[in-house]
């Protein structure tokens, strides 16, 4: 009886067998494999860890130029201003680069969740910058061109890399499409918070451009449909919600601009747009 009671605890087997591998004896094979497969998780939940981490630092950052951006409408000269948000995101993109470090060699969609927040709102300020400079949407290509990086090699000196610096290896990362939809589905809250601002500085004629602009955007995106990511569809909802108060803006622009006085406009949309339900989309 006592001892069936001592095979049926897989604790005190365990406890025996590590017993018998303290004590020299052979370890048993499958215990060998399972402390294998210890090694490999453990090494993987140690990476996942530091790409939360690095994808934590690219979102403040990302953050803290978009909210740099938007005094653009608000200063003498814009261009200082894109010029610092230049250098923010040039600190962003060595950020990216120690991402694509610690998936060198490895399937980036094993990680993918633990680091596509930070890239999101990396597309997002480099979008808003682009459109700020150029009044017009980056593409995935441009945004890809510019994660590019050289990082100390790690292969053999007799290894294949003659064309590149001796130690040193070219490395890239490659935004994900579905990164990107989630990027540019953020990037219409920034440009309705951007028309209403510059409404506020007495500038008229960009809520018309952010409008035409926002509805191609909008467009786009129904063609998506349900085909795409499930994550796209959920944002859709806070795009048309965008481009309902921007166009809103537009209307009270239009039929009641010259019975407000330019100085009271803001305060008229941030009054209007606090009226719609959220939970409400645009038909």
């Amino acid at each position: 009886m006592n001892k069936r009671e001592g095979e049926g605890c897989p604790r005190k087997n365990a406890d025996a067998a590590q017993d018998r591998d303290v004590s020299g004896n052979p370890a048993s094979p499958v215990i060998a494999v399972f402390k294998v497969f210890q090694q490999e998780l453990d090494t993987k939940h140690d990476k996942y860890e530091r790409l939360v981490k690095i994808s934590r630092d690219v979102t403040i950052e990302s953050k803290r130029t978009i909210f740099l951006l938007h005094r653009v409408n608000s200063v003498p000269d814009a261009e200082d201003v894109l010029r610092e948000a230049d250098a923010k995101l040039d600190g962003v993109r060595q950020k990216i680069g120690q991402i694509a470090e610690e998936l060198r060699g490895d399937d980036i969609y094993q990680f993918h969740r633990a680091f596509t927040p930070g890239i999101q709102e990396y597309v997002e300020a480099m979008s808003f910058l682009h459109y700020i400079r150029h009044r017009s949407l980056i593409s995935l290509e441009e945004i890809n061109a510019r994660l590019v990086f050289m990082r100390t090699e790690r292969v053999d000196p007799e290894g294949s890399a003659e064309a590149l610096p001796p130690g040193a290896q070219v490395l890239t990362f490659q935004v994900t499409p579905s990164d990107y939809l989630l990027g540019v589905a953020d990037l219409t809250g920034e440009l309705m918070r951007m028309c209403i601002s510059s409404v506020g500085n007495g500038d008229i004629d960009t809520p018309f451009q952010l409008s035409q602009f926002l509805r191609q955007i909008h467009d786009g995106f129904s063609y998506i449909g349900n085909t795409g990511p499930y994550e796209v569809s959920k944002k859709l909802h806070t795009l048309r919600q965008s481009l309902g108060k921007v166009e809103d803006a537009c209307y009270t622009l239009r039929v009641r601009g010259s019975e407000i006085p330019k100085h009271m406009l803001a305060d008229v949309f941030s009054s209007r747009t606090t009226l719609i339900d959220p939970e409400e989309g645009v038909v």
